[in-house]
């Protein structure tokens, strides 16, 4: 017991989402979320990256519970594809969030959640000589949670994603009293949501959305659709409330919001209008000026509502002349370029598209630098570490506490896998685990790796050169070819000159190993390889993917 506590991130700081955190007190240990990551611009064919567990792995005796702080994909979504080896495991955390990944688990392994316990905030878990109480914080989603958390070695506060807005319900808002109870008592360190750290001020309020939102629907003759992330179920409630009040029916399309929106009513969460939401086969009951669509798309995700609706694709949707689409959301980072051309193809459809850079028609979930000054100030830590952000959000939030007074010694950056050690008031990096990223493609979860998006990246770039030859296996005899085939390259009907010029290029070197006697065939696979990259790169300036095909008879 006399090693003290250690902190240990698994993802989540050095880049937005992967957030997963283990706390390790002796022969025990909590995980803290298990959250995935949308795959960057370089990662081709890939659908989503979840961390690597070989370190959980490693202590699955000691992990006594994994804890949710809300129901974000960056903060649950990699469960699913954890679970059958961590079973067992207790986890814990609010309806809401449960009730997403109850449904995430059903969808993706056909099974029901096993051990879960649910919590409210300023309920306090026991694990041993950590005690956890749960702390209300608001965000972008319902039911989202902050964390004290006592330990032998002094107090812990761990923010989750929070802001503060003192427009949200009061059963939504940030429990600031709480926090400042905690700074009170003496927090040894405070690990903090940096995702907004370089974004100056306050956030904008979900009040100030609606506000700006119910603007634009009043003043729309046409249709209106409104794409939003589906979690957000304190903005779907606004929609639904500005449709009675504009005299509209509401229409949810779109099984990630029809799914939340069943289960936030379910939960309480969500007053659904009186008269109920209108299916989508009968929106034909109606004139456009009495429809409000609620739907996903605003990432232009390839099968998302709205993305079938710019290609033309929807099999109930098409965008009409006198459609003003509003995206509600923010342009995630690696999403730009397929967002501005899903909202080219929808004006070219004839709709107006309205979007954040416009005007505001979003709020940010996460708090801006006032708001994280305020939390600063109420938990007074003698430790910082900020969480949840790329590198220089974490730099930006360092910045934030030099500002606020914070000695240096109790600023720490620190990345993924480095273990910090919390030991009689000391705060220092002691050593690192094994992390990484484990992507997802299709069913395959970690089969693919670095090589194989670089040979994929490769692919994309400059094509593929398949040439093919029919040898006699005894004297290298060239019985047929070379034949070449390419994709990727240019226009093979186009380019009948070059590939004439490469065949030759491939004939005098079969002519010359003829001549040496070599018939190996790896020998004789390398050496097209070799004669054809040359070809390619002086001819035209590309490194093309080269598989030769040599079939012996």
């Amino acid at each position: 017991m006399g090693e003290g506590l250690r902190i240990i991130p698994l993802g989540g700081l050095g880049e937005i989402g992967l957030n997963m955190m283990v706390l390790e007190y002796g022969e025990r240990a909590l995980v803290i979320d298990a959250g995935l990551m949308f795959p960057e611009d370089y990662m081709l064919g890939i659908d989503m990256v979840i961390p690597d567990i070989s370190y959980l792995r490693a202590i699955r005796e000691k992990i006594q519970a994994i804890i949710l702080t809300h129901g974000h994909e960056d903060h649950i979504g990699a469960l699913p594809f954890f679970l059958p080896e961590l079973e067992g495991i207790p986890l814990y955390g609010t309806a809401f969030t449960l009730a997403l990944l109850q449904e995430k688990v059903k969808e993706h392994k056909g099974v029901e959640l096993k051990e879960y316990y649910v919590v409210k905030p300023r309920d306090v878990v026991t694990f041993g000589p950590i005690k956890v109480e749960f702390i209300r914080v608001c965000h972008s989603i319902p039911d989202c949670l902050a964390l004290g958390i006592e330990t032998p070695e002094g107090i812990i506060v761990h923010s989750g994603d929070f802001k503060l807005d003192s427009s949200a319900d009061p059963g939504e808002r940030t429990d600031l009293r709480k926090f400042a109870e905690y700074g009170e008592r003496g927090v040894a360190l405070l690990l903090s949501d940096s995702t907004n750290a370089d974004k100056e001020g306050f956030s904008l309020s979900e009040r100030e959305v609606g506000q700006r939102l119910e603007e634009i629907i009043r003043a729309r003759k046409g249709r209106v659709i409104v794409a939003l992330f589906a979690s957000n179920v304190r903005r779907i409630q606004q929609l639904m409330e500005i449709a009675g009040r504009t005299g509209r029916k509401v229409v949810l399309v779109g099984k990630n919001v029809v799914v939340n929106s069943r289960l936030a009513a379910e939960l309480g969460y969500l007053r659904l209008p009186p008269e109920g939401t209108l299916d989508l086969t009968r929106m034909g009951d109606f004139p456009p000026e009495k429809l409000l669509l609620i739907t996903t798309g605003s990432q232009a995700e390839p099968m998302s509502v709205l993305s079938l609706m710019a290609s033309e694709s929807h099999k109930y949707l098409r965008v009409e002349k006198g459609d003003t689409i509003v995206l509600s959301s923010r342009f995630i980072p690696g999403n730009e370029r397929s967002i501005t051309h899903m909202i080219n193809n929808l004006c070219r459809l004839g709709a107006e598209v309205i979007y954040s850079e416009m005007t505001p028609v979003h709020a940010s979930g996460h708090a801006h630098r006032k708001e994280l000054q305020l939390l600063l100030s109420l938990v007074q830590p003698r430790h910082l570490i900020p969480i949840h952000g790329e590198y220089r959000h974490l730099v930006q939030h360092l910045q934030l506490g030099r500002e606020m007074g914070m000695a240096e010694e109790g600023l720490l950056l620190v990345e993924d896998g480095q273990i910090v050690t919390l030991k009689d008031g000391d705060l220092q990096l002691t050593g690192r685990v094994e992390v990484g990223k484990v992507f997802v493609d299709g069913k395959g979860v970690g089969d693919v790796e670095d090589v194989v998006l670089r040979d994929r990246r490769h692919l994309s770039e400059d094509g593929m050169v398949v040439p093919i030859m029919v040898v006699k296996g005894q004297t290298g005899e060239l019985v047929s070819g070379p034949d070449i085939i390419t994709r990727g390259v240019f226009f093979e009907e186009r380019g009948g000159e070059v590939l004439e010029r490469a065949k030759a290029k491939l004939l005098e070197m079969w002519q010359e190993i003829s001549e040496t006697g070599r018939s190996d065939e790896t020998e004789l696979e390398e050496e097209v390889r070799r004669v054809l990259k040359r070809f390619f790169k002086k001819e035209m300036g590309r490194r093309p993917v080269i598989i030769p095909v040599i079939i012996g008879m």
